[in-house]
């Protein structure tokens, strides 16, 4: 093998070599760009998530504060039907 068959090799070596390193850059980039999307959904996710929690926690002081009402309410109807209960009833 004389020197310019293997300069040759040598330079379809470094050409091959250059190339799967572009494909493999440029792989890596698409990944890269995919997990970004990813990461963008997941915040999304958490934003939607707390969101949600911050509903829930309201709806359920607004669910307490009602019923504290509704208990104060019904022992107004039972103090009020004992009230007419009294006028009812002969002495």
């Amino acid at each position: 093998m004389d020197s310019v068959d293997v300069q040759n090799q040598l330079e379809s070596l470094v050409e091959q070599i250059g190339e799967a390193t572009l494909a493999t850059t440029e792989t890596v980039d698409r990944f890269a760009e995919r997990v970004d999307a990813l990461v963008n959904q997941v915040q999304q996710q958490g934003y939607q998530i707390f969101a949600l929690s911050d509903a829930v926690q309201t709806l359920t002081e607004a669910q307490a504060e009602s019923l504290k009402r509704l208990d104060r309410l019904t022992n107004i109807l039972e103090r009020l039907v004992a009230a007419i209960e009294q006028v009812n009833t002969p002495s």
